[in-house]
């Protein structure tokens, strides 16, 4: 079975439309989106395969696909977009709206802290189940009283769950919305994108199912976590077919639960290279996203991914090159695949949606291909 991608490609990109359809064969890639944004248009609007494990419902333009962590970026526009408009800075301590931070401890914790996975407040220290992440208010509350895996301001460690949970409680203190409804009132209605946390039901039919390869077994890491990587990444042990799910398609866990196209995120991250519009309307203006985009972190390692990485206020900075060869790029990855990222020297936006989970935490081969594709068009 061929698998001949359908939609838009501009002239200038037909080698990054190959190397998409040669994915599926190379890869066994099941199915999967890829948008390309140039300069405020969209010129490469791609997809392919079929969006249930049986290969029976072909992946159209509307299929969603649970991005896992890339949806972090998309918290990280949210709060850039409240910066913007004056309601909060990056300097504000979430103190100043949360009584529990109001401690010797946690009372400096600022939202650049947070957002850029500074505060130590990684993942739970008790015993957690996936139940428990689906009670946002009392996880929220269980992380804002705990004590810090270390001192807030002074490490960096990545939050992978807890930094979503954290920042959507934030939000409905600071201004009566949590980030599902933001992304649902402020990004998915008036810009027209394909983008959730979560999934209404009656959006169901329209998202993949997302499918895991046969070798992956989380369980086999965490015999090897330290006391913070448990935490932060196996506390508790989430498996990949949890999208499929009614629960989590419910919950409200912006630091994983997000379900988009390729599309919305690459017009997303189309405005952040640029002049922050979509199609003539302002997301956020230059100066937001240059606040948004600045390094918080300092030297060192990332506690828990156990290598360098250079976080800003919601967005990982291209410092290992996994955003191609722009030193500028800037965006966030998922479990098993899936990016989306800004490189605002080439003005462009890029974003890769699929199903079959892959097991490279950096460097899977079929976003290399796509990106080496990518950068060899845009010369």
């Amino acid at each position: 079975m061929t698998n001949k991608a359908s939609g838009l490609c501009q002239n200038g990109f037909e080698k990054l439309q190959q190397v998409f359809e040669e994915n599926f064969h190379q890869y066994n890639e099941v199915g999967a989106a890829i948008a390309l944004v140039q300069n405020g248009e969209l010129v490469v609007d791609l997809h392919a395969g079929h969006q249930d494990v049986d290969r029976q419902v072909p992946w159209q333009e509307s299929t969603v696909a649970n991005v896992w962590s890339t949806t972090k970026g998309v918290v990280g526009m949210c709060f850039a977009m409240l910066v913007d408009r004056g309601v909060l800075s990056y300097q504000t301590k979430l103190s100043e709206y949360w009584p529990a931070f109001d401690t010797e401890e946690k009372k400096h914790i600022t939202l650049a802290m947070l957002l850029s996975h500074q505060s130590g407040l990684c993942g739970f220290r008790d015993e957690a189940t996936v139940g428990d992440l689906y009670q946002r208010q009392n996880a929220a509350q269980t992380l804002a009283t705990m004590q810090p895996f270390w001192v807030p301001g002074e490490s960096y460690g990545y939050h992978a769950i807890s930094v979503g949970i954290l920042a959507s409680e934030f939000l409905v203190r600071v201004c009566g919305r949590s980030i599902k409804q933001f992304v649902k009132e402020e990004l998915a209605e008036p810009f027209g994108l394909s983008i959730s946390i979560g999934l209404e039901q009656e959006r169901y039919a329209h998202a993949a199912t997302m499918i895991a390869p046969a070798d992956m077994q989380a369980s086999d890491l965490a015999a090897q976590m330290n006391e913070v990587q448990q935490a932060a990444l196996n506390n508790p042990p989430l498996t990949p077919d949890l999208p499929n799910t009614d629960e989590w398609r419910q919950a409200d866990i912006p630091s994983a639960n997000g379900f988009a196209t390729a599309t919305a995120l690459a017009k997303l991250y189309g405005a952040m290279s640029g002049s922050g519009s979509i199609d003539g309307k302002v997301l956020m203006s230059p100066n937001a996203i240059k606040q948004a985009t600045t390094v918080q972190t300092g030297e060192g390692v990332d506690q828990v991914l156990q290598m360098p990485g250079q976080w800003s206020c919601g967005f990982l900075k291209n410092a290992m090159g996994i955003y191609g060869p722009g030193e500028n790029a800037f965006g966030h990855s998922g479990w098993g695949g899936s990016f989306a990222f800004a490189d605002p020297d080439k003005g462009i936006g890029f974003a890769y949606t699929m199903n079959r989970m892959g097991t490279d935490l950096i460097g899977d081969p079929r976003n290399m291909a796509l990106l080496a594709a990518l950068y060899e068009a845009l010369g």
